[in-house]
């Protein structure tokens, strides 16, 4: 039996990303859309009501009305949007999150996939939140520099074919302090008030980092390092994509962290720095995968009861 599965949305970067990891897979039938009629609703009407599962790779409008031409209660939808990520009657997709949420995963027909900006400061923080290093009240305070392939097929135009000059460097966005991923950070690790955070783009297609800033004095129960890492080593024991690095020297090159060494993985990886005061914690993972198609096809895996490894490279 091969499960039918349709991306809607396929064309664009997460879709595409989604067709070429499932395209190859025995036991996937891919329902495919022509582009004339994408936004045809009676066309794509027939294929979201034919599918096990479907893919959503939309703007949050669009991502809706599919979600209402959907009649076919037997249907799982997987949303690569922002539309659902704060709705409680979709379970939020990082299967890592808490003992229960792979479980919350399995048994839903609604399941939203994290933004990547957002995948990283919510691994990285949960276990801190969770054992009581953390207090709820605590202005969380993260920086992000992502690939440019996170910011679809004009951006990418413009840093492919465009002036070095003018896309060359780092490039701060979301200056108005709203990015869209806040709600769900503040939602997904239940803050009184949402992180103060900034994102960049860097001259490479694809990986990313996302780095926490945190303040000793701000913990709730005196830890080091070292304890923090054992902290997430028993967090996120026995999970296959979480990474968690345990001699800073190795892991660095020449002193310096490249964001594209987790690129065409599932896997995030934890570091931890510190001195006296002050500590940094970063997420390294691949926007793409992890923090995108990756993350969509690991849930897939879980909701069709298909080992949940399948079609993913671990680093």
């Amino acid at each position: 039996m091969k499960f039918k599965i349709f991306v809607d949305g396929q064309y664009g970067t997460t879709g595409l990303k989604i067709h070429e990891m499932l395209e190859n897979r025995d036991e996937i039938e891919l329902l495919t859309i022509n582009e004339e009629d994408k936004k045809n609703d009676e066309v794509k009407k027939e294929l979201l009501n034919s599918a096990d599962l479907v893919f959503l790779c939309l703007p949050d409008a669009a991502s809706k009305h599919s979600v209402s031409l959907i009649t076919n209660d037997k249907v799982k939808v997987i949303d690569a949007s922002t539309a659902h990520r704060t709705n409680p009657q979709w379970v939020y997709g990082i299967p890592e999150l808490t003992s229960t949420q792979r479980e919350k995963i399995k048994n839903s027909n609604r399941v939203c996939v994290p933004g990547c900006h957002a995948s990283g400061l919510i691994i990285a923080m949960k276990p801190l939140l969770e054992k009581g290093i953390l207090p709820k009240s605590q202005k969380l305070i993260c920086h992000s520099i992502t690939g440019f392939s996170g910011g679809g097929s004009t951006m990418i135009d413009d840093y492919e074919n465009g002036s070095f000059d003018e896309v060359g460097g780092q490039r701060p966005y979301a200056l108005a302090l709203n990015h869209k991923h806040l709600p769900e950070m503040k939602y997904m690790l239940d803050l009184q008030e949402a992180p103060l955070f900034t994102p960049s783009v860097g001259n490479f297609k694809q990986g990313m980092l996302v780095m926490s800033y945190l303040v000793k004095k701000d913990f709730l129960s005196s830890a080091s390092r070292d304890e923090l890492i054992n902290l997430y080593k028993d967090y996120y024991k026995g999970e296959n994509f979480i990474n968690i690095i345990e001699e800073n020297e190795q892991y660095l090159d020449n002193g310096l962290l490249n964001p594209m060494k987790c690129n065409n993985t599932n896997t995030l990886e934890i570091s931890v720095y510190e001195n006296e005061t002050d500590m940094v914690v970063i997420s390294r993972l691949d926007n793409l995968g992890k923090g995108a198609s990756g993350a969509a096809v690991q849930c897939m895996n879980i909701m069709l009861g298909i080992d949940e490894k399948q079609g993913l490279k671990s680093k």
